[in-house]
């Protein structure tokens, strides 16, 4: 995978993550007052940032690794994505509770899949 599909995998999850943790830290008390919840969306928000930079400096680096970018890629939209649902209706989304930890799995595959590489 190019590093150009990388770094627009990086600005998409990047401009998402920005806006979703400004709307969990300003609009989102308006509709979940359970600080519980309300942290989970901001750990959400923090791991796709994370990532987002990730893909970013793996971009910069020149080389390439579809692995990388696509398990980092699947894995923060599993991992965040089905978080985000969760905390907005726990009930309605209650199936994508599962996906979690899949999510998280892809994204540590992709941190292994890095260290794979030569």
């Amino acid at each position: 995978m190019s590093s150009a599909v990388a770094v627009k995998c990086a600005a998409i999850l990047g401009a998402t993550g920005v806006a979703l943790g400004a709307f969990g830290a300003h609009g989102l008390k308006n509709f979940v007052t359970d600080p519980e919840r309300l942290k989970t969306w901001d750990m959400a928000s923090r791991y796709q940032l994370i990532h987002a930079a990730a893909l970013l400096a793996f971009s910069a680096t020149g080389r390439h690794s579809r692995s990388v970018v696509g398990l980092w890629t699947a894995g923060v939209t599993m991992f965040s994505g089905s978080i985000y649902l969760l905390v907005l209706n726990r009930d309605a989304f209650r199936p994508l509770g599962p996906v979690t930890p899949l999510g998280g799995l892809f994204m540590i595959g992709g941190w292994l899949a890095l260290l794979a590489m030569p």
